[in-house]
C-alpha cells in the first residue's frame, strides 16, 4: 500500500516544500556523485550525520538538522519526498512559508531526539527526512483527518487506487512506527522508528496551538474534518489480471 496524492489541493505556490524537495535531491545527487567509496561516505556521515554517542558527548549537536538532508539510498529519498509532496504544500498554507520552515526543521529536531533517548549510546549513524516529515503527517491529521489519501494498493499484477480517510492512512502509519519500534533496540542499522513516532507527536504538538487559534473542534465542525476547499477530484484507475478467453 502506497499513498501517491491526496484531494486536498493548496490554493498558493509551497515555496518552501518544493525547495526542500529540491535541496534533498541536490545533497543525493552531490552524495553519490562525490563521496564514493566507504571510507567518504564514513567521513560524511561523522561529520553530518546524527550519531547518538556522539550527541550524549555534547559533541555535533548541528547533526541534528544536518542528518535531516542526508539519505541512504534512491528509495529512501523518493519516499520521503513523495510523502512531502503529498502532505506539505497544505501545512505550508495553512502555517505560512516561514512558519512551516521552522515547523519543519523543528519536527526534524524533535524527531532525532526521540530516536536519541531510545539508544543514547549507539555509534550508529541516523540520516533522513523523515522524522521532518512525520511531524508534518502529524500537523496533517490534526488539521485534515477526513481529507482523502489516494493509495495504491498492489497485489502480484493486481493493483487499484482507493481514496482513504487521511485518519485512516496516517492513523494505521503511525501505529506500524510505534509496534516496529517496540521491538526495535536502536543499536542496529535500520528504519529509525522512534524517529518517525517521535516526530509524528512533535508535529502535532507544534501544530496545537495554530489549530487552537483557528477554532480547534469549531475549525472542524465548519470543514468536518474536510479541506476548506472543493477536494480535487481524479479518474478512477483500476487493473485486474487480463482474462483469457477460449476460442470458440
Amino acid at each position: 500500500m502506497f499513498p501517491i496524492r491526496d484531494h486536498n489541493p493548496s490554493d498558493k505556490v509551497a515555496y518552501v516544500t518544493y525547495a526542500l524537495i529540491i535541496l534533498n535531491i541536490s545533497v543525493f545527487i552531490l552524495t553519490v556523485t562525490v563521496f564514493q567509496t566507504d571510507r567518504d561516505l564514513a567521513k560524511l556521515y561523522w561529520h553530518y550525520a546524527l550519531i547518538p554517542d556522539r550527541l550524549s558527548s555534547g559533541d555535533n549537536p548541528l547533526a541534528l538538522i544536518t542528518s535531516q538532508f542526508l539519505h541512504g539510498g534512491f528509495l529512501h529519498l523518493a519516499g520521503n519526498m513523495l510523502f512531502l509532496w503529498i502532505f506539505g504544500d497544505n501545512m505550508e498554507e495553512e502555517m505560512g512559508h516561514l512558519g512551516f520552515l521552522l515547523f519543519y526543521l523543528t519536527a526534524g529536531v524533535g524527531a532525532g531526539l526521540a530516536q536519541y533517548a531510545s539508544a543514547p549510546a549507539s555509534n550508529v549513524p541516523m540520516i533522513g527526512a523523515s522524522g521532518a516529515i512525520a511531524g508534518v503527517m502529524g500537523a496533517y491529521l490534526l488539521f485534515f483527518p477526513k481529507a482523502q489519501v489516494d493509495v495504491l494498493i498492489i497485489i502480484i499484477f493486481f493493483f487499484r487506487i482507493i481514496p482513504i480517510p487521511a485518519w485512516i492512512v496516517l492513523g494505521v502509519w503511525f501505529g506500524l512506527q510505534l509496534f516496529s519500534g517496540v521491538g526495535d533496540s536502536g543499536q542496529a542499522g535500520g528504519v529509525a522508528y522512534w524517529a518517525h513516532a517521535g516526530g509524528f507527536l512533535v508535529g502535532i504538538a507544534l501544530a496545537l496551538p495554530l489549530w487552537l487559534r483557528k477554532g480547534a473542534t469549531a475549525f472542524w465542525s465548519r470543514t468536518d474534518g474536510h479541506p476548506p476547499h472543493p477536494e480535487a477530484r481524479y479518474a478512477r484507475i483500476d487493473s485486474r489480471i487480463p482474462t483469457v478467453r477460449r476460442r470458440k
